[in-house]
């Protein structure tokens, strides 16, 4: 049976929420949003069907659409889905509030998932992957983006000073990544939690402050 982690991080509402996405949705992030939703994206047929997890203020989730793609988001934070809801409007996404380790979807119902900067967050982190692998189609494959628990204090001064954030705001996210790396997987930990989910295992590509890691169905 998994076990669950000891500390929960509390859900994002309200004023956090949107001080959050404010922070967030800075012109350079805008921008790094878009390069990586054209990387992650590449290759990947017009229509695809795609989960994100953990979407937050949904800019990652907007980028994907606007390149065609069918996208339904999934959040825990009922704040996070209204600030998704005004970002997305116009466009071809869905968001709704949920748990992915009790996903409201059918199995099956997805193409391509990605999970940007969340992993590290959930309790029950096999479950998770579990309901993953559940809800993808066979061939499909998910994609996370998260924090490397081997991530420098010197990686995290660099990655927050390329968001050009001022130096009020750029001080509180370096505290607040250093406080999330120490609930970070390193790479080694997300080949063990793969290899214990149903996906049985997966690639793992270290890139700056994070991993990438991508999971066939």
């Amino acid at each position: 049976m998994e076990t669950t982690r000891k500390h929960k991080v509390p859900e994002m509402e309200g004023i956090q929420a949107r001080w959050y996405a404010k922070n967030r949705g800075t012109a350079a992030q805008l921008t790094q949003y878009r390069r990586q939703a054209a990387e992650v994206t590449a290759g990947w047929p017009d229509g695809a069907e795609v989960l994100e997890v953990a979407p937050g203020p949904g800019f990652f989730a907007v980028e994907l659409a606007k390149r065609g793609f069918r996208v339904t988001g999934l959040d825990i934070s009922h704040t996070m889905v209204e600030i998704a809801q005004e970002n997305g409007a116009g466009l071809d996404v869905d968001f709704r509030q949920g748990d992915i380790t009790h996903a409201p979807f059918e199995a099956g119902s997805f193409d391509y998932l990605v999970c940007q900067a969340a992993f590290k967050n959930f309790r029950q982190p096999v479950t998770a992957l579990n309901e993953m692998h559940r809800v993808l189609r066979p061939g499909g494959f998910a994609v996370i983006h998260d924090l490397n628990h081997a991530a420098t204090a010197g990686d995290i001064r660099r990655d927050v000073a390329a968001m050009n954030l001022g130096a009020v705001s750029s001080f509180t996210i370096r505290q607040t990544l250093g406080w999330l790396r120490r609930r970070a997987f390193t790479r080694e930990q997300f080949e063990a939690l793969a290899a214990e989910s149903a996906f049985g295992g997966c690639s793992v590509t270290a890139d700056g402050i994070g991993l990438e890691v991508r999971l066939t169905r």
